[in-house]
């Protein structure tokens, strides 16, 4: 056996893969968000919708506040309420995400550990919620109850952002894998139930060493349609809804980030 050969036992002995060293919300932010093409979607589709500039943003189930972080660079009088229940990514959020600001943005962005069912904050402009967060609520009352919530804490004429996944290959179970520099991002469609609609996914990280967070995150849910959530919305009191729907590039099938 060479030194080299040694040498990389004796560190995969003591642990030190690549898999031990990674934190999984950095992997995480790197492989699954936009924060820039996501504010400037939001935000410009606000000032389309309303022919006035946004100013305070609810962010639900915000995670690491990565987009909140964001959104108050994006002007010096936005302001940015991001909620979510788990404590422990809250305070990773804080640590490495808002202590990246200056003074003044860290002052325009209200981190809260709490529910998004009976949160209190001022009310917003807008309120988002991404990486289809919301699919944890499981019955059409539930659902009905989180976006009756939101629509009692918008302004006026605020407007409430959701993203959707859908597609014949949704109800698949199957396996993604996307190739980033320094690691492998995998999305895990486990199972998928036809009765109920319930989901189970996960997503794993695999780096070049052979080493693999398995389930980083797992994400038990229900897959509404478009149909069911423009029902909901209604139910809710929501005016009007809107589907802006993601264009595909010819040569790869995959979409092409612009929605129309």
């Amino acid at each position: 056996m060479s030194r080299k050969n040694k040498h990389q036992k004796n560190q995969k002995g003591k642990g030190t893969t690549l898999a031990n060293q990674a934190d999984r919300y950095v992997l995480y932010e790197k492989a699954v968000q936009c924060v820039e093409a996501e504010i400037d979607m939001v935000d410009e589709t606000f000032q389309s919708l309303r022919s006035r500039t946004a100013r305070i943003l609810r962010e639900d189930f915000c995670g690491t506040a990565n987009t909140s972080c964001e959104w108050v660079q994006r002007r010096d009088d936005n302001q940015a309420y991001a909620v979510d229940l788990d404590k422990k990514v809250i305070r990773w959020g804080e640590k490495h995400n808002i202590a990246k600001l200056n003074d003044d943005a860290a002052s325009r962005i209200h981190l809260l550990n709490d529910d998004v069912l009976t949160v209190d904050v001022p009310p917003a402009d807008m309120v988002l919620a991404m990486n289809f967060s919301y699919q944890i609520f499981k019955t059409r009352s539930q659902l009905r109850n989180y976006f009756g919530q939101v629509y009692t804490a918008l302004v006026g004429d605020g407007v409430f952002f959701l993203d959707a996944f859908g597609g014949y290959e949704t109800y698949r179970e199957m396996e993604e894998e996307t190739e980033h520099d320094d690691f492998t991002y995998v999305w895990d469609q486990a199972r998928y139930q036809p009765v109920t609609g319930n989901i189970l996914c996960y997503i794993h990280f695999t780096f070049p060493d052979g080493s693999k967070i398995n389930r980083a995150f797992a994400y038990d849910w229900r897959l509404w349609t478009l149909p069911e959530l423009q029902e909901l919305l209604t139910e809710a009191g929501f005016a009007r809804t809107q589907v802006y729907w993601e264009g595909t590039e010819r040569k790869s099938g995959e979409g092409d980030g612009v929605y129309t």
